[in-house]
């Protein structure tokens, strides 16, 4: 559990990993994936696209965006992460697969009773 967090705390620490969401769309920045519609490489940060940089997908500058942190990094404060029954170490895509799979399993599950009839 130590070597976890001293890996996000790392990556935290590490500018270069920041993702960056666009103000206006919602559109998301993944530094590791770069932008290939615009021309931009994998591996590199927001810091360093070019200032005339435009979103691709509302076409709003550089100005727009603002840092929503490391990617794989749990959810909710970390002094918190230690509690409960190990979901607050979980990611925030984590946390959704896991309430939707347990909606569709509670659904799929009042669907068997019409089956017995």
């Amino acid at each position: 559990m130590e070597e976890a967090k001293t890996e996000i705390e790392k990556a935290m620490a590490d500018p270069a990993t920041h993702r960056f969401e666009c103000k206006s769309c919602g559109y998301v920045y993944e530094p590791e994936k770069g932008e290939p519609r615009k021309g931009v490489p994998g591996g590199t940060p927001f810091a360093q696209l070019a200032p005339n940089w435009r979103c691709p997908v509302c076409n709003a500058s550089k100005k727009q965006f603002f840092d929503i942190g490391v990617t794989g990094k749990p959810s909710g404060f970390s002094e918190n992460l230690g509690y409960g029954f190990g979901v607050n170490t979980l990611t925030p895509s984590q946390k959704n697969l896991l309430i939707f799979g347990a909606l569709l399993l509670g659904f799929l599950l009042f669907l068997s009773g019409y089956v017995l009839n």
